[in-house]
């Protein structure tokens, strides 16, 4: 079954919640609920797949999916600047998957993109649910609107793309692998529609996520896990960068959120070394392993690692781009 993939993880949410915070304490309940409704699905069915077309909704600050059409497929913009950012936002991810990887939408057969905006009340976070990207406006707080980040959009519908392709098991390794896979995608969703060079990219993930007064860049950091923010009501980004720190838990499904910073990591060393777009040579050998039928569903680190190692040797051959994929990987703590 595919799982409430959220961007703010839960243990967030908890200490916000502990802390007294009201719309942590609300949001925590949302996601609750969906999970629960959720479970006592069999299936959630999608869209019909054809022309990968975006359909925006006003769910209007309630937790009604999918709320009122507000924006459709070549539609002019609208007076909402968060319906248009949504619906940007899913473009630029389409434009990537197709130009770049040659994929229509994340399915790989023109799945329909549809999207809700206004959800729930100071809602502070965004998902996938298997369907539709969600997104709630922040409190004003502690976060602002979540479609203002394109990376964050990039990175909730790569869950799609994850669930199409692998569909790696939310739990553990496979789960932070689900993360990671995320992200970097969602950073190469940005990076493409910017135009930027690996090593001109920030590697963040929600860089001005954050409201004012919040001690902190953004959510995660692929270059530098464990440093995107330190704050007195947010704590310390929990995550590590090699598999020296790698951190047990029960928590968040086994620390999804928390050891994806270790193949983050690796993802990001690999694209400076490679040098040029990231989206080229790193990008083409984690959509390739994601693609190719090589991940069983439950992988581990070492199993990914080996098969991007797999993957580039396919692609490119044996040489540096395989030698840098091996480098990487050491210098996170796996040897391939």
């Amino acid at each position: 079954m595919t799982q409430l993939c959220t961007i703010i993880p839960p243990y967030l949410l908890d200490r916000l919640a502990a802390l007294g915070d009201e719309a942590a304490g609300r949001s925590l309940a949302a996601d609750a609920a969906l999970r629960a409704a959720r479970a006592s699905l069999a299936a959630v069915p999608a869209p019909a797949a054809g022309r990968p077309g975006r359909t925006i909704a006003d769910a209007g600050r309630t937790e009604r999916l999918p709320g009122r059409v507000v924006r459709t497929e070549g539609g002019p913009p609208t007076p909402d600047p968060a319906v248009n950012r949504a619906y940007d936002g899913l473009g630029a991810t389409l434009a990537l998957l197709l130009e770049v990887y040659g994929r229509r939408s994340v399915d790989g057969a023109g799945l329909p993109l549809q999207a809700s905006v206004h959800y729930g009340e100071k809602y502070d976070n965004a998902f996938w649910d298997g369907t539709r990207m969600v997104f709630g406006d922040g409190d004003g707080m502690l976060f602002k609107d979540f479609t203002g980040c394109l990376d964050v959009i990039g990175h909730e519908l790569a869950h799609g793309v994850v669930q199409y392709s692998a569909d790696l098991a939310y739990q553990g390794q496979s789960g932070a692998l689900n993360e990671s896979v995320a992200d970097v995608f969602g950073s190469l969703v940005k990076q493409y529609a910017l135009g930027q060079q690996a090593e001109d990219a920030d590697w963040l993930i929600g860089a001005g996520l954050f409201g004012p007064g919040v001690h902190g860049t953004a959510l995660r950091s692929l270059k530098a896990p464990g440093t995107a923010y330190d704050d007195p009501r947010l704590g310390r980004d929990p995550q590590p960068g090699s598999m020296d720190d790698y951190v047990r838990t029960e928590e968040d499904e086994g620390g999804v959120h928390i050891n994806s910073g270790i193949p983050n990591r690796a993802f990001q060393l690999l694209a400076v070394e490679l040098g040029g777009p990231a989206w080229e040579r790193a990008g083409r050998i984690w959509y390739d392993t994601l693609t190719n039928g090589s991940l069983r569903p439950h992988a581990t680190f070492a199993e990914f690692a080996r098969a991007t190692l797999a993957a580039a040797g396919a692609r490119f051959g044996e040489g540096p781009v395989t030698e840098a994929v091996a480098g990487a990987w050491k210098r996170v703590g796996l040897a391939v």
